[in-house]
């Protein structure tokens, strides 16, 4: 037996050590609506591509918080972790069921849900610009609808700092 050991010991020892270096992480989070794990999520940029041409897509996806409502934390807008300058989109949560904490600017999130690119009006654009706190001017100055991107989001994982 200890012969066995000392021959097939280091090999045993190095396929656990491989074996470790090739599992996944685990990501871990604060979930808020419907449960969500991050399997399967996709980037926000492969959402960008996935969508283009349609209507609309049911989607799992990855991105950073950029803003959030602080008034109640009823919508939030989120950008690509790798392309911050790309456009934005607006999410909001499904049957105004839930909300996010107003200081997750920077954060990770995933979300599971709906999304889809729609004409925002004026007034509505105007009342979101308040929600954030922009001031009058930045506000008067909206005075054109906007075709956003768009999310209905079931279920949002705010994604463990340690683990971004």
């Amino acid at each position: 037996m200890l012969s066995v050991l000392k021959t097939w010991g280091p090999v045993l020892a190095l396929f656990v050590v491989l074996a470790a270096c090739n599992s996944t992480r685990s990501i871990t989070g604060q979930t808020f609506g419907e449960p969500i794990s991050a399997k399967e999520a996709i980037t926000y940029d492969d959402l960008l591509k996935k969508l283009d041409g349609k209507d609309s897509l049911a989607v799992k996806v990855r991105g950073t918080v950029e803003g959030v409502c602080q008034a109640k934390g009823c919508w939030m807008n989120i950008v690509s972790a790798k392309n911050p300058s790309q456009e934005s989109m607006f999410v909001k949560f499904k049957d105004y069921g839930f909300f996010m904490p107003k200081d997750i600017a920077g954060r990770e999130v995933i979300m599971q849900g709906y999304a889809y690119r729609e004409v925002t009006p004026v007034d509505e654009l105007k009342h979101y610009a308040e929600d954030e706190g922009k001031s009058q001017a930045e506000i008067d100055a909206i005075t054109q609808p906007k075709v956003e991107l768009k999310f209905m989001a079931s279920g949002v994982m705010l994604v463990d700092q340690a683990k971004q």
